[in-house]
């Protein structure tokens, strides 16, 4: 695991977020996406011990979920590690009454959660960047309204991105519509190219769509907001940069006042550079892996924060002071203990609330 000590200090309110991809998380006898994908009782109980090692050993105050089949499996499982509270608003989808596509997203609190909504993709925002008419999220965040220390309400994103698996397949989809009776190699794969820009494409709307909503909410009640989960890209680059960029082309005007100034009210940003920043560290130094395929490792997980989590900030009431990266199970995995637990790495932060 990759963390930093904690300054010892009394006086310090601590709050702790984690963002944790739970890999299929679903109770048998159901099954996921397969009915050969049933997990026995054995296998079931090591996957939520592995769980509930993790939250009670890490102790982190709220969690956003990803990959849940089993909300009420894992409300039970949260509680049981002292988050009282809890919170999940989509259904996966079910096919022949126990085999399960489309996992939803999950919040777990130990302050109480004050309100909760499933955030939709606004229809004429939609239509604008040519989406197709009723297309909405892969699957659809979570907003809970939760009451931190000192802090009071603050607006909890939770979200699990498209992936970047192609739209469709190429080579049955494609050819199943195509008039010739043999599609050669070379068109299989341009089109294969095609599904997985379609993806990105996705992926990317999904991200400008979220990020208005937000704003548009913090407008009506200028909460911090906090924004978690498997985003299944890198945040820098290509479709998701739009999450955390504020430049912009609004030409100066009198009457808007500082555009920067209130763009930065607006803005998210990367807990781990914010928890660089804060650090005095180098922005090169090598950020560990959420996610590994094969060999080659890459950060899909992110905590991203609104100002008030900025030391820099005017407006801020909290700063970041730990960044951590749990990827023992990753890097040195052990089929004993870490058989059942999960591909992704559950990153975690530590606020240190200003008094």
């Amino acid at each position: 695991m990759h963390n930093d000590l904690v300054p010892d200090s009394e006086a310090m309110e601590l709050i702790k977020i984690a963002t944790f991809n739970l890999f299929n998380f679903i109770e048998p006898p159901g099954a996921y996406y397969d009915f050969e994908n049933i997990y026995s009782q054995e296998q079931w109980q090591k996957k939520c011990e592995w769980i509930a090692k993790y939250i009670n050993e890490n102790q982190p105050d709220i969690i956003g979920f990803q990959e849940v089949f089993s909300p009420e499996a894992l409300a039970l499982l949260t509680k049981s590690c002292g988050l009282n509270y809890f919170a999940v608003l989509d259904e996966p989808d079910v096919i022949d009454d126990f085999i399960y596509s489309k996992p939803v997203v999950a919040i777990a609190s130990r302050y109480p959660i004050n309100e909760i909504h499933s955030v939709e993709a606004d229809t004429v925002l939609a239509d604008m960047i040519g989406m197709p008419e009723g297309v909405n999220f892969s699957r659809k965040p979570l907003r809970a309204t939760i009451t931190l220390p000192k802090l009071g309400p603050c607006d909890c994103y939770v979200v699990h991105f498209k992936s970047k698996r192609p739209l469709f397949d190429a080579q049955t989809e494609y050819s199943s519509h195509s008039v010739e009776a043999q599609v050669a190699i070379g068109q299989l794969l341009a089109i294969e190219a095609l599904a997985q820009w379609g993806s990105g494409v996705q992926r990317g709307s999904e991200a400008v769509l979220l990020r208005c909503a937000m704003v548009e909410r913090r407008v009506q009640t200028q909460h911090p907001m906090l924004l978690m989960g498997d985003f299944n890209d890198n945040l820098n680059e290509g479709v998701l940069a739009s999450l955390v960029s504020i430049n912009t082309r609004i030409k100066p005007d009198p009457a808007l006042g500082d555009i920067k100034h209130q763009l930065q009210q607006y803005q998210l940003q990367d807990a781990y550079e914010l928890y660089q920043s804060s650090q005095g560290r180098s922005s090169l130094q090598i950020r560990p892996a959420t996610y590994y395929y094969l060999a080659q490792g890459s950060v899909l997980d992110y905590i991203l924060l609104s100002c008030e989590f900025d030391a820099r900030n005017s407006r801020s009431l909290a700063e970041v002071i730990r960044y951590e990266t749990y990827d023992r199970h990753l890097i040195n995995p052990s089929f004993d203990l870490d058989s059942q637990s999960t591909d992704h790495a559950p990153v975690m932060i530590t606020l240190s609330i200003r008094h």
